[in-house]
This record gives C-alpha cells, sequence and structure tokens, in this order.
C-alpha cells in the first residue's frame, strides 16, 4: 500500500497511516476534559493533531520518538491544516522503515562533503589547514557532522541540515570575500566552519529532534570550544609547532559570539570583522532557509498567504494570481 505523507494530505481527507510523534502535550479545556495535542512527522514534514476525550493512561503509552498508527480527518484551523484524531496505536519501530520518518536534506550530502573537503583543504593558513584536517580524519566526526540537523524546528531541522547550512555559508563568503580585503578568509571559513560544530553533540537526532542532557545544560557554543580546544592539541602533535594563540582566540571568539546579541544567547558581542561577518551570514542563511521553506512547505496551496507564525511573529506573502483581491489578513475583500 502507498504512503500518504503528510505533505500530500488535504482538507476533508481521511488519515489511516503511521507517524513519528515529534512532540506530545496532554491540554484540559475549559470544562477541565483532557485531550492530547500532537507534533506527527514523516520525512515530508510535520503537522499538529488532536485526539479530543483522551486520558494520562493514554498518554502514558508512547513519548516522543516513538510511532503511531493514528486514524483521522484533516480539518482547517487558524489557517493551518491539523489531524483530528479517532484513534492511534503505538507500532514497533521494527515495522517501519526509518528512512521515511526522518527529513532530509533535498541537496546530495555526498556533494555537500565534497566541497566542504574542497573548502578546507584549500585554506591557505598551514594552521587552519592543519586545524581542518585533524577535524576531517576524524571519521566518527565527520559521520555526524555530516548527518546532523542545524535545530530541532525551525533551522535546517532535518538530516544534513548541518552541513548544508555550513557549506551554503562557506560558498557565500568565498563568492564576497574579494569585496572585503581586510576580512581574513581563511579565518571567516574556518569560523563558519565552526560556528554550530557543538551542535552535533548538542542535539539528539536519532528519531524525534531534541536536546541531549549536554545540550540542556552546557549548550553548543561552549560544546564548540571544548571541541576546537582537543583539536588543536592534535594539531600541535600532528604539525610539531604549538598553534598560534592569538588565532585560537580569534576562533573562540567568533564560537561565542555568533549569535550577535545576549538577548539572541551570544555570550560576547562580534569584536572583529570576521566574527561581525560571520554573525550576519548565519542570520542571513538561516532567515532566508525559514521563510522559504515556510512558503514551500505551506500545506494550504490555494491560499496566497502562509498562516501565521508565532515564531516569525507574521504571515508570509506567497503571491499567486488574485493576489490583488485579498486584503492584509489573508481574506478576500
Amino acid at each position: 500500500m502507498t504512503r500518504r505523507f503528510v505533505n500530500q494530505l488535504a482538507n476533508g481527507d481521511a488519515v489511516d497511516e503511521v507517524y513519528l510523534v515529534a512532540d506530545k502535550q496532554l491540554r484540559a479545556n475549559r470544562q477541565g476534559n483532557l485531550y492530547l495535542q500532537l507534533e506527527l512527522r514523516d520525512k515530508s514534514g510535520t503537522m499538529g493533531a488532536r485526539l479530543w476525550n483522551a486520558s494520562e493512561g493514554l498518554a502514558r503509552t508512547f513519548e516522543p520518538g516513538d510511532f503511531l498508527h493514528v486514524k483521522g480527518k484533516i480539518q482547517v484551523f487558524q489557517g493551518a491544516l491539523q489531524i483530528i484524531l479517532s484513534h492511534i496505536e503505538g507500532i514497533s519501530r521494527e515495522s517501519i522503515e526509518p528512512e521515511d520518518f526522518l527529513p532530509q536534506s533535498s541537496q546530495n550530502v555526498a556533494k555537500l562533503t565534497a566541497r566542504l573537503r574542497e573548502i578546507l583543504f584549500g585554506l591557505q593558513n598551514p594552521n587552519l589547514r592543519a586545524l581542518a584536517e585533524c577535524f576531517l580524519i576524524d571519521e566518527g566526526f565527520v559521520q555526524r557532522f555530516t548527518t546532523a540537523p542545524a535545530g530541532i524546528k525551525n533551522h535546517h531541522a532535518y538530516q544534513a541540515g548541518l552541513l548544508e547550512h555550513v557549506v551554503t555559508m562557506m560558498n557565500v563568503a568565498d563568492k564576497i570575500s574579494d569585496l572585503y580585503p581586510d576580512v581574513d578568509r581563511d579565518l571567516l571559513l574556518m569560523g563558519i566552519f565552526l560556528h554550530d560544530v557543538g551542535k552535533i553533540t548538542e542535539l539528539s537526532y536519532d528519531r524525534a529532534y531534541g536536546y541531549t542532557d549536554e545540550g540542556q545544560l552546557v549548550g553548543h557554543l561552549v560544546m564548540g570550544v571544548e571541541m576546537l580546544r582537543d583539536k588543536v592539541e592534535q594539531t600541535a602533535d600532528l604539525t610539531g609547532e604549538p598553534f598560534p594563540q592569538e588565532l585560537l582566540l580569534r576562533l573562540k571568539h567568533m564560537i561565542v559570539s555568533h549569535h550577535g546579541t545576549p538577548e539572541f544567547g551570544s555570550v560576547k558581542l562580534p569584536m572583529t570583522p570576521e566574527a561581525v561577518a560571520l554573525h550576519y551570514l548565519d542570520n542571513l542563511d538561516a532567515k532566508i532557509h525559514a521563510f522559504t521553506r515556510e512558503i514551500r512547505d505551506d500545506p494550504c496551496k490555494d491560499t496566497i498567504w502562509t498562516p501565521y507564525n508565532p515564531s516569525m511573529n507574521r504571515r508570509l506573502f506567497k503571491g499567486g494570481q488574485g493576489a490583488e483581491a485579498e486584503s492584509g489578513d489573508g481574506t478576500k475583500e
């Protein structure tokens, strides 16, 4: 029987399919009756789902990362599609195809990996090139780096998302480097490679995406600096020379400052040209990716506006025929 993926569902469709539980919340309505609010996922995307008249006992039978066979019907709620469930049942992992449930990068991972190696092995600074080599000869590191997402929901939240994000930023930096001759190209490229490297252990991504205990307690900025320190020690062993302390300091600064400002989790404000370039390239790629993906993955194909996204604090304009006749709130005038 052909599988129906999330992105194939439409308003009014009956649903009888298996999905991965990405999130689970047991809530109470105004009358105090319990219901389950779920986020269900397959490789094509996610969709909200509700099961009315739920119980604590039922909620305890599964957790995020488990698989459910669900039955129900698609309805539109506040401009977005959701599944109103009539039946849920746990499914063993052995009975499913894992590749159907983990979202994947749309780009060729082998080509992205080859481009990453090409850029890093092409660095002119011998210390940075040796540092890159110490990372890339570590097979366990490369496997995690080329598999990890860059986020759990909005930011390249799919397998190989981190690799795709980093290579895109590197390609942009490479194209604009001649325009900013006072920015150290090699240092910027290495900083791009390292800025989110801690996410390979901050995030858990075998099934449902989430945070590891260390990720929750420490975070990828500190974890990235620790990974850099370990590899710098290996670099000194490889080259027989100590790694330049100022160069190490600049790399550490780029990792801890790349979020830009404290309210967005940055430990320090960017204080070097390379650090500020890294911050804006990171933000540029993350924002454009989030906007284009929100538009592309909107299941309501016949509308010219996406549903309101609380994390973006806005709806996005998709355009299309008859756009001039639709008001700012998404209704036809």
